[in-house]
Parts: structure tokens; sequence; C-alpha cells
């Protein structure tokens, strides 16, 4: 089917059978998209830009080279017009050339929405990546000449009465970066979903019909009424039901306010996850606001808290996250289809998620961004913002809550000190204007004071291993807290026999088996020690009559607390905070330490006194670069060229910076070793053909069986045959020389992204995965008596 002759500019063609094809007409496609990012835009005034940069997004198409190849390509899909476009049929620099033609320098906004619309936003003028350089090409301007010599449709040329006033940008100068992203979302959101639904109607109507707020509101009123409805102690409820309560009523009542900034100071166990969603739907509700999004600092309590909101709301949830599961073929669910663009009432995410999504160039990555206007944030565990980000985090949530119509609410025990201050050499712009929700969090705060806090005697003097596992000994349950995988590990070894262990070289699947069997054994009154790391501070609902805590930041202090006498069940718990044998590395960990250390010293009141956080925070963010990575300056723009560094700044902000991080496919197989599953799922991804090989949902399941490791220790254990990729070809590097390159940092990762273990004996039933080489202990010291 070569050069057959159609009358009108094609966008895209969808097959129909029998070598038929359905047209897109262009004109058609291009005023849809205008009118889809219009709407998107009204909402923070951006309307009329977007409009045109819909318009004139694939003017390139126009031009006979893509019209040519677009009739002689055959097997068209939905995302058909994205793959390969530079190198087959340039068409997205011809409405960069003439927004910069017809308007100037302030065209170059136009520039940056329209030239990226495939391959993300550029930056102005680097090494790596230049719109400047492209716009100059000879080539982008024949394919504008091209494209305007076939004589487009007068409407679609005539730019009408806009006029680009930049003086009406949201935040001025410094909102700048955002105002391009958010124009930059509605223009490929717009084009993503008409292009979708010409070549998958299906799938278009799958978007539709969700849930009202109120709708919602109704469901949780039903649940909340329910759950009161089965306490025990609902005729007498304990101190701790009763103020959980007066939690939540101040919470429907406070919805009321406003728009703009909120705190919810609530200590550990008071009943924050609910009452938060409590008044984001009431305020959603009260305000128009059209989402909740829900943002969580760790993917190991996501699907905890993703799971008790859908237990409420059923299918309105989605869950957005790598570790998120779909089914063979839910590519196609409408929850699926939501992650792409965040088009849901309730949205659970991850900080990751949403923090680089914020900052992002790359357009799956961005055209969810202005679905985030006009809606209710939650920051759960607010303390845990990344504080080498801070920074441009806070700048962020400042310009979302004054210029797009976003509620923020702080969700945390321990505050962090957010608002602008001056250090001695350096400031923070912070958030200012916070509203407290809670009327007396100070009381609130004395009244689930539910722990004694023992501080060490002298802060210079370690603790032995051998000596605090003797003295863990002597409390039938107990909770130790180390800060480093190896610590834990070390620490376990000199435990009684029975004692569990968590950490993070043990894969999602393993560590939920566990968390489970320790709140049934907590349930059910037997002995239950523990020794984890810091992975069970955030969102792991424990409760144990005695927490011991290696010293670290007060905020972690306080979140092992939180793991205390949560229920309040005893008079008072015990909370021991310990100096352990090695300190912890430079870094955040040490500093927050140091900083805790500082606010401490010679302190005699209460360390978890609401005072003692904003001190502690003050010491650790003076102790921090806020903006490690140069985000604020990356995205600074020039008044004159309006040039930013969008690409560069994007690549920067990653949250976790897993460079030398490998991930590793274990043989976790279920408590009882006879839980084949990973077996099953790794067999599927060595398959080729239809249901095989690295796609998304497989790789989403396998994602719980995974555990990263150090760049070096994956090359060792590749070198040694304990690992190897999933699928090997005939040219792929020898193992001997792949863990050479591997440990060079010059191999990448297998495409499905992970390596397999292939030794059965390298993950360990209690400790995960063994990566030292060493073989677990299996004789216990001595000192240590075991449980009979």
């Amino acid at each position: 089917m070569a050069d057959t002759p159609f009358s009108d500019p094609i966008a895209h063609a969808r097959p129909t059978g029998d070598g038929k094809f359905e047209l897109h007409l262009l004109p058609d496609h291009l005023r849809k998209v205008a009118t889809l990012a219009r709407e998107f835009a009204k909402a923070f005034g951006g309307g009329d830009w977007a409009h045109l940069a819909g318009l004139w997004h694939d003017l390139g198409k126009f031009r006979p080279r893509f019209q040519k190849y677009i009739r002689n390509a055959t097997g068209f899909e939905a995302d058909a017009h994205i793959k390969g476009e530079l190198g087959r049929a340039p068409h997205s620099t011809a409405g960069a050339l003439l927004a910069c033609d017809r308007f100037g320098p302030a065209g170059r906004v136009l520039a940056y929405l329209i030239a990226g619309h495939h391959a993300g936003l550029y930056d102005w003028d680097s090494e790596n990546s230049s719109l400047r350089s492209r716009l100059n090409l000879q080539d982008s301007r024949d394919e504008l000449r091209e494209a305007v010599a076939v004589a487009p449709p007068a409407e679609i040329l005539d730019h009408g009465a806009f006029a680009p006033d930049l003086g009406a940008v949201p935040g001025g100068l410094n909102g700048f970066s955002m105002w391009v992203r958010m124009l930059f979302s509605c223009l490929v959101d717009a084009d993503f979903l008409d292009t979708e639904s010409f070549m998958d109607p299906d799938k278009s109507g799958r978007r539709e019909g969700w849930p009202e707020i109120r709708e919602l509101l109704a469901h949780f009123d039903r649940h909340m009424s329910s759950l009161a409805d089965s306490l025990e102690d609902k005729a007498d409820p304990t101190p701790v039901n009763r103020l959980r309560a007066d939690v939540l009523r101040q919470c429907r009542e406070k919805a009321a306010q406003a728009p703009g900034l909120f705190s919810l100071d609530v200590p550990t166990g008071g009943g924050k996850t609910l009452s938060s969603m409590a008044f984001a739907l009431e305020h959603a509700k009260q305000h128009g606001k059209q989402r909740v999004i829900y943002v969580i600092p760790y993917t190991s309590i996501i699907e905890q808290t993703a799971d008790v909101f859908r237990k409420i709301f059923g299918d309105a949830v989605i869950e957005h996250h790598s570790n998120a599961e779909t089914e063979p073929g839910g590519e196609t669910h409408k929850s699926r289809l939501a992650c792409e663009n965040w088009d849901a009432p309730v949205v659970v995410t991850t900080n990751v998620q949403f923090f680089e999504s914020l900052f992002a160039a790359r357009t799956s990555r961005v055209r969810k961004l202005h679905n985030i206007v006009n809606s209710v944030v939650v920051l759960d565990e607010a303390q845990l913002l990344p504080p080498e980000f801070l920074q441009p985090i806070l700048d962020a949530l400042n310009l979302l809550t004054l210029h797009y119509g976003v509620t923020v609410v702080l969700c945390t025990a321990t505050q962090p000190a957010l608002a602008t201050q001056r250090y001695f050499d350096r400031g923070m712009r912070g958030l200012d204007g916070v509203r407290e929700i809670i009327s007396d969090p100070e009381a609130l705060h004395r009244d689930l004071d539910r722990v004694t806090v023992r501080l060490p005697a002298d802060w210079n003097a370690p603790v032995a291993w051998d000596a605090l596992a003797g003295e863990l000994a002597a409390h039938p349950s107990v909770l130790t807290i180390v800060n480093q995988r190896e610590h834990a590990r070390e620490l376990h070894h000199l435990m009684p026999a029975g004692t569990l262990h968590l950490s993070a070289l043990m894969c999602g699947a393993h560590r939920k088996h566990v968390i489970d069997r320790i709140k049934e054994r907590l349930r059910e009154g037997q002995p239950t020690r523990v020794v984890s790391t810091q992975l069970v501070e955030a969102g792991v609902d424990l409760d144990f009559p005695v927490v011991y805590r290696a010293v670290a930041g007060l905020d972690s202090i306080a979140q092992a607390a939180g793991r205390c006498n949560r229920e309040g069940r005893l008079e008072r718990g015990e909370v021991v905070v310990f100096v352990p044998p090695q300190s912890d590395p430079s870094g955040l960990l040490r500093k927050g330490a140091d900083s805790c250390k500082k606010v401490l010293h010679d302190y005699s009141g209460n360390p978890l006194s609401r005072e003692r956080f904003s001190d502690y925070f003050r010491h650790f963010y003076h102790a921090c670069n806020l903006d490690k990575h140069k985000i604020c300056h990356l995205l600074k723009v020039d008044g004159d060229s309006l040039a930013v560094n969008f690409r560069t700044a994007a690549g920067n902000f990653r949250l976790i910076q897993d460079e030398d991080q490998v991930s590793v496919i274990v043989l976790y197989r279920g408590p009882n070793g006879d839980d084949n599953t990973v077996d099953g799922l790794i067999g599927q991804l060595g398959k080729s053909g239809p249901g095989g090989g690295p796609q998304r949902w497989l790789m989403r399941k396998l994602q719980r069986y995974t555990v990263s490791v150090p760049r070096r220790d994956a090359a060792r254990l590749l070198a040694q045959g304990d690992l190897e990729e999933p699928s090997r070809t005939r040219d792929a590097p020898s193992r001997a020389s792949a863990a050479r390159l591997l440990a060079q940092g010059d191999l990448e990762k297998p495409v499905s992204g992970l390596f397999v273990q292939k030794n059965d004996t390298l993950y360990d039933a209690t400790l995960g995965l063994i990566t030292d080489g060493a073989p677990p202990p299996s004789r216990k010291p001595r000192h240590i008596r075991e449980e009979p």
C-alpha cells in the first residue's frame, strides 16, 4: 500500500482490516488538541497559550515528507506518532519556529512546549540539550517552510487576537518554569488523549465515569460510622480513642477554612490517616476541589494506606508507584489509564512520583501536572521531605498554593521547621501562613504522651552489641531499631532464637510476611523480639511495650516511640535511646544524629516535646545544603532570553540517587519455603513472544521480589555465578566481562532492569540477601539463653 493518494493532510491512521485505514485528519486533530489544552489550562489563566500551542504543535505534519511517511506506514498503534519521530519525519519544530517568528522572545514559551511535545522539555542552551541550537538548524527552517507552503487552513495559522503577556505569569519570574511545565502538561495530555480517542476509542471511553467528591465523602461517612460501631470500647472509649475522635471532629470542622497551607500536627497513633482524609474530602467538597492526592514517603507503606482507602472508596482510588501491580492485560484497565494523568478523584502516590513529576521534563511524567491544579494534596510524614531538595520543593509548594488553587496539608507527628528563616550564613524560603488544624496541639501531644524516653547518660559512650543483646533478652517483647543493615544483622545474630529480623536486604514480599507475623504474635500476647532497620518507623502500625532506638535524628526517635504503647494499654511504655558501637557514615544520618545530640545534650525535659522539634529541625536544616543539586539555579529564568535548563534540572532532581545500585530478583519462596510464585514470574520473564519478556505488569509483580544492592556487590556476585541476567543473548559479554563492566559502571542493567539470583543459598529465610559471601550464622552465643 505505497503512495496511496489522500486528498487531505492526516495526523494518524488507524487500521480497520483488509488493508484499509481510517484517517485522523490533521486540522481536526489540531483543533481538538487546542480545545482540550485550553480547557485544561484555563484553571490557572493559561488557556490562550495552551490553545495556540495545540493549534501549532503538529504544524510540521503538513509537510509532504511527513504525509508520505504516514501514508507508507502500516500497523499503526495508539502511540505510533511518538516512535522514531526525529528519525523518520520530524514535525515538532515548525510550530516552535513559527511562534518565535511571530512573537519574538515571548514566542520561546510556545517553542518550549511545541518542540518538546515528543522528546520532552529542552534546555534553552546546554551542552546536551539545546532548543536554541535546534531552532537554528537549517533543517528546522526547511520544516517550517515546507509545512507553510502546503497552505494549512487559515484558522490554524492565524493567531487571532492572541498577544503574549509575560507580565501575567503566575508568580512572575520566580514562577516561570513551573508555569511552562504546567502549560506543557496541558498540551501533552491533550495530545495523548485526542490521539487515543481516535486510535483506540474503547480505551478512551474507559477513562470516564469517576464518582464525584460528594459521593466519596458519603462513602467515607458510612465507613467511619461503621468503624465507630465496631469498636470494642464503644460504650466507654479508651482515652486514645476519645482523642482520635476529637482529632477527626476538628479536621471536619476546619475544612471550611479558605484554601491554602495547613498542618495536621498529631502524634503517632492519633489517627492522622483517616482524619487527614476527612479534612481533604470536606475541604474539596466545600471549595470545589477536583481530587485528593495523598503523598507518602515510602513504597513500603503506600500499599497499606491505599488498601485502607480502597476499602472505603473502591475503584475510585488509584495507587501510583513503582510497586503497584496490574494483572496481564491490566494496561487497559481504568486505574492504569488514570495513573498516566491522575484523572481520578483519589490518587495515592509517593514523594518520588509526586515531586519528580513536578520537576520533570519527560512527557510521560509531566502530563499529570495539570491535574494537580485545584486539588487537595496531603503530604504524609512531612518531616521526611528530602533535605537536599527542600528549597525547590518549598518553592513549588508555595507556587501551587498561591497560583494553582492547591491546598496542601502537612501531616506529621513531628512538624518540621518549614517557615521562612535566616541562618547565620544563608536563608530558607519557607512556607509562611501555615494554619494548624488542631486547636491546641500542645495539649494533644501531652494527652497522647504514652512513653517515657530514656536518653544515654553519656552521648559519647557506645554500647557493645553483645551487651545490648543481653539487655534486650531480658524483655519478652521488644523492638530494636538500628540505622544500618549490617548493624541489624550483627545484633540479630546475638539475640535469642526466635528473634525476628527486618531490613531492606529482605524483599517486599518477605518483609510483609514478617510484619504480619509480628502483628499476629503481638495480638496473641506472645513474646516478640524484633531487630529492624528504620523501615518500620513510618506507616507500620506496631505496638510494643519497649522500644530501643540507636541514636538518630529526633524525628526518627519520635517515629520509633510511635511503635511503643501505641494503643495506650500500658500506663507508660519505655523508649531507650542508645549509642551503637559504630557511628553512621557521613551524610544525612550523621547530620540528623549530630543535630539530635545538640538539642538534647544536658536537656532534662521531655525529649519529644514540640519545641524540641523546632530546635532540632533548625539545626538539621542548617547543617544541610537545601539545594544540593542546584535545581533553583537551573530553573531560574533569564528575563530577556527566557532561558531555562528544564532538562538538566529534571535529570538532577532525583530523590533516590540509585546510579550505584542495581536490583536483584531474589528467590524468596514464602515463610514456609513452598511458595513458587517468584519462580513462575522469572520463568515468564525469560519467555519470548506474547505474555513473556519484561512486560509492565510482570515487572511490577517482580518488584515485590527485588532487593537493591551496591553495583560492586552485584559485580562480584555475577562473577561468582551467584547472579545471572534474566536472558542472555548470543552477543552478550561473558560473565567475567559483564561483571567487570558492571563494576566500572559501563554495563547498563539488562533490558528488564534486573539481575536474578541463581545460587539458592544466597537468600536466607531470616536475613534476606547475603551479599558479603558469609553464610548466615547458625549458632547463638553462649551468653544468651535460648527460648524453649
